[in-house]
């Protein structure tokens, strides 16, 4: 059974905060676009898992493997606010 959307939205603030601080440079996000970005993590992390087979089609990804995607999403969102 699931966590919730309360449980996601608290995990996603977690993963995206943890993801901010890990990754250098300075993105100006919010409380609601670092919970997005956490959970933008997470459902990276579950999309790519699944391709390459280490989930299930029912299971999600796991704290880490949503902090990796959160980092990920903040490499390409860099990347491309530095071209605009």
């Amino acid at each position: 059974m699931g966590m919730g959307i309360i449980g996601t939205i608290v995990i996603g603030f977690i993963v995206g905060v943890l993801a901010k601080f890990l990754h250098p440079g300075k993105e100006n996000m919010g409380f609601f676009l670092t919970c997005i970005l956490g959970i933008g993590g997470a459902l990276l992390a579950r999309f790519i898992g699944q391709a390459v087979g280490f989930y299930g089609p029912t299971e999600n990804a796991g704290f880490v493997a949503s902090l990796i995607g959160a980092i990920v999403i903040l490499v390409i969102y860099g990347a491309v606010a530095k071209r605009s």
